[in-house]
């Protein structure tokens, strides 16, 4: 094992089961994710868990898709998450699986279990077992078929199995206990009639098994020594261990984690589901999405998840993660990695009147402070330039260090300016500012020691490439968008502000060539990423990945 590993409660019973030499000394994991939708961030932390502790442990770890339900499953998920495995850095090598493959074996096991006298087939529709069920305070009853003989039960699984009989009209259920205090152990359904056409077997199979009677038997035929499952399933692993022991297989030990919960998000398929099939988002890889598609889109890195799902580590009970903490994750590697560059996203022009008229020079710009070896980069310079609306006042607040009437400012790498007036339209709204600048401050520093105190970004007016850029916050306006009042949508705490389009940013000429998939910091705003799906040569769109500080107190404030 890599001992530079933080440990955790998986890991020690890991250690103990090879100490002992259980399976040999061997570790073999699995993620086995259901085709029904896009990975999201809570599958990030499954897949670097399992797929991580195999390899520190030099063990294996197989993808499994359970693909037991063919109404809901798609080809299309089955590609994306084999993209996201891949996009987080980790391999399955030769270990593809699928639950269809199994369904053959899956099939013969039941019959064992038949033969037994621990299985049999109910013609009790879903309202009647529901009924007999029972509650947490009472006992469930038998259904009147529970006592068919294994002939009996035999010949009409058989014929479930050839499509003679119609949806919904019988069940295979497992024989265990109606008065059982685990609900999940009164004769569960193992099989159902679905006249459906699955996306691998076609109509070869008319009935499907469920995912508790498939989960085990398929981390059994794999010999997998290491089922690692999310908390919800901890109440399943009575009927885990049950299939498994009662057909005698090789038996894997269930353990189980608590799963991620994003704050200011759902992680709810049908929640994300319902999003894109209502048109909220746009689509599975929206970047507000906290699919990994959509973190992926947004410009994400696979490391800066990997190091967020290491970072939270792995626990046994349940809490919601601040996304926060999500966000220094990305931030603290593009701060070393990404090359800045200037840009303006709601511009103002400055008149600078002393500046020669058709003069434009070029400054020296640094790529990337943390890392020199990234050079520098010339920036034009003319008498027009652009600057941040926020970035003048012409009635400034106490401490405001920026653009003032009066106030000396150093634009970043180029000069000293003051303000010395101001052009307003007919509704009183300033269009211009008119400055004079300091020769003697080229590159940014006054021969004679005068110090300002604001420093603002800029670019050239005659230079420049005007860019669409896409301004992302967080989804939902609540920390927990599930927490609603009983009737209420969780629609309704969607914020309207997610996305904000801006379509003629001034940005630095160099970026009119941006690549898709570039990162790039625009000084003072944020970390932004070159969309891979709307950008076309000559017309990058800019997603902000981040901002460049957590200004999340002072959001949750004025929420």
């Amino acid at each position: 094992m890599d001992q530079t590993k933080p440990t955790n409660f998986i890991r020690e019973i890991i250690d103990k089961d090879i100490a002992a030499n259980k399976n040999d000394g061997r570790v073999h994991t699995r993620f086995p994710p259901e085709p029904n939708g896009y990975l999201h961030i809570g599958h990030a932390k499954s897949i670097c868990l399992n797929f991580g502790l195999a390899r520190d442990y030099k063990g294996l770890a197989n993808l499994r898709f359970d693909d037991t339900n063919p109404e809901t499953e798609e080809t299309e998920y089955v590609n994306s998450i084999m993209e996201d495995v891949k996009w987080l850095g980790f391999s399955w090598d030769d270990r593809l699986f699928y639950a269809s493959d199994y369904f053959q074996k899956l099939y013969d096991y039941a019959v064992v279990l038949i033969k037994k006298g621990k299985a049999y087939v109910c013609d009790q529709s879903l309202d009647e077992m529901r009924k007999y069920r029972g509650t947490v305070t009472e006992p469930g009853k038998e259904s009147p078929y529970r006592n068919r003989s294994a002939d009996e039960n035999l010949d009409l699984f058989t014929r479930m199995k050839s499509g003679e009989f119609p949806d919904g009209s019988k069940v295979l259920r497992g024989k265990i206990d109606m008065a059982h205090p685990n609900m999940l152990l009164r004769d569960p359904v193992f099989y159902r009639v679905r006249k459906t056409s699955h996306h691998r077997t076609g109509n070869t199979w008319a009935i499907y098994p469920t995912y508790d009677y498939t989960h085990g038997l398929c981390d059994s035929i794999e010999g997998i020594t290491h089922s690692i499952c999310t908390l919800e399933f901890e109440v399943h692993r009575p009927l885990y261990d049950w299939i498994l022991e009662e057909l005698g297989v090789h038996h894997p030990q269930q353990i189980e984690f608590a799963r991620l919960n994003l704050s200011h998000t759902v992680l709810s398929k049908r929640k994300l589901l319902e999003l894109v099939t209502k048109k909220l988002v746009n689509g599975w890889d929206d970047p507000r999405m906290p699919t990994i598609s959509g973190f992926r889109r947004r410009g994400y890195t696979p490391s800066s998840v990997r190091t967020f799902c290491e970072r939270i580590g792995v626990a046994k009970m349940d809490s919601i993660i601040d996304l926060p903490v999500l966000e220094n994750c990305i931030r603290e590697e593009l701060n070393k990695t990404a090359a800045r560059v200037m840009a303006v996203l709601k511009p103002l022009k400055v008149v600078i009147d002393n500046y020669p008229e058709n003069q434009t020079e070029e400054f020296d710009a640094i790529n990337n402070p943390e890392d020199p070896s990234m050079g520098t980069r010339k920036v034009p310079f003319s008498k027009e330039i652009f600057i941040e609306e926020d970035d003048f006042r012409e009635e400034p607040p106490k401490k405001f260090f920026r653009l003032t009437p009066g106030q000396e400012v150093r634009l970043r790498y180029a000069y000293y300016i003051t303000c010395t007036g101001v052009k307003k339209d007919d509704a009183g709204k300033i269009v211009e500012v008119h400055c004079t600048y300091d020769p003697a401050t080229r590159g940014g520093d006054s021969p004679d020691g005068r110090k300002v105190k604001g420093t603002i970004h800029w670019v050239s007016a005659r230079d420049t490439y005007r860019a669409e850029v896409r301004l992302y916050d967080s989804l939902f306006t609540q920390r927990d968008p599930n927490d609603v009042p009983e009737g209420a949508d969780f629609t309704t705490t969607l914020n309207q502000r997610s996305c904000e389009v801006l379509t003629a940013c001034p940005v630095e000429p160099s970026l009119k060539d941006a690549r898709p998939g570039a990162r790039f910091q625009f000084e003072r705003l944020g970390y932004f990423y070159v969309d891979p799906v709307d950008s076309v040569p000559g017309r990058p769109v800019f997603n902000r990945t981040v901002t460049l500080r957590d200004s999340w107190a002072k959001i949750e404030g004025k929420r």
